[in-house]
């Protein structure tokens, strides 16, 4: 499907009872339908810096294709590859990161990697830490950002010093639809958030204040995320007025499980399989979760420990401005 082909889909009329009313095959051979167009949208937005329409019509397909992977079934989904979500940011974000942290330019960061990602682990170390960051995290019902919903929202605000300690700290639930009643929380064996957590709270796509108070706090400081190529994609189909923010360099992405894979030597010697930059084994080795402690899974908690964490890091290796 072409840019054109995408937009005209994008532009017919979603009628829900004739599609749904179709049973399973119908509703999957729409849902393909959706998610190539969408991919179209999103390929063409990437790469031309003037496209022929406004980003909001790929936020408005993704909503319509959530509706109609909620009846296809979350269950039917959950192991079915992404084409939304990113594996990783791109080296001119991790430098723009750096370039943030250490008050100097992004692009006298890439001008001294030269194109080699492995000296980025020296870049971070060339200039004391110094700034603000706003850490967060988010809870959500798949890994696909076009299929599923954020259920779960915390933050907290940090200046980057030796001493510091998170403040400003905010947790908000966000609700599912009624589909979900019965068929319960997706991936609740990880996160833990049942219904009556949820039950009577405002979607995420739908509270417009939270919406709005989030992308305010991620234009004031940079925003710090384990993993943070997860939230992009997320923020990107579900954070009204993120994606035009991101594009236009209001917006800088600090990714923690970077700065681990960077800065702690011992991601190299341990073991792929045993996962030695996820955040609950960093933390264990940096001594900011107790043995017999876990990592939370909520919004809030992750983003906490995240930011101790990362504080941590910067205290082993002396990086933080005098």
């Amino acid at each position: 499907m072409n840019t054109q082909q995408a937009l005209e889909y994008s532009m017919q009329p979603f009628i829900p009872m004739f599609i749904f009313g179709g049973g399973y095959e119908m509703v999957e051979s729409e849902r393909l339908r959706s998610e190539e167009a969408l991919k179209a949208l999103v390929d063409e937005w990437n790469t031309n810096p003037e496209p022929s329409f406004g980003y909001d019509v790929i936020v408005d397909l993704a909503d319509r294709n959530r509706e109609l992977c909620d009846h296809v079934g979350e269950t039917r989904l959950r192991n079915k590859p992404s084409s939304m979500l990113a594996r990783s940011l791109s080296d001119a974000d991790t430098c723009a990161a750096i370039g943030k942290m250490q008050r100097r330019s992004a692009s006298a960061v890439m001008r001294e990697i030269h194109g080699d990602r492995e000296a980025l682990g020296v870049a971070f170390t060339r200039k004391p830490i110094q700034g603000t960051v706003l850490g967060i995290d988010i809870e959500t019902t798949g890994r696909a950002p076009e299929r599923g919903y954020i259920i779960n929202v915390g933050w907290e605000i940090m200046e980057l010093t030796s001493d510091a300690t998170p403040h400003d700290a905010e947790a908000h639930y966000c609700g599912l639809p009624e589909i979900y009643r019965e068929s319960g929380v997706p991936l609740t064996e990880i996160h833990h958030i049942t219904w009556e957590d949820i039950d009577n709270k405002t979607p995420f796509r739908e509270n417009k204040a939270l919406q709005k108070q989030i992308l305010k706090l991620m234009k004031k400081y940079p925003y710090m995320a384990h993993n943070a190529a997860f939230e992009d994609s997320w923020f990107k189909l579900h954070l009204e007025g993120y994606a035009e923010a991101r594009r236009e360099g209001k917006i800088v992405i600090i990714d923690s499980r970077e700065i681990c894979r960077r800065l702690d030597g011992e991601v190299k010697t341990l073991p792929r399989e045993s996962s030695p930059a996820a955040l609950e084994n960093w933390a264990r080795r940096r001594g900011t979760l107790g043995t017999g402690e876990v990592e939370q899974h909520l919004g809030l908690d992750d983003t906490d420990l995240m930011l101790r964490t990362v504080q941590a890091e910067f205290n082993e290796k002396n990086l933080f401005a005098k």
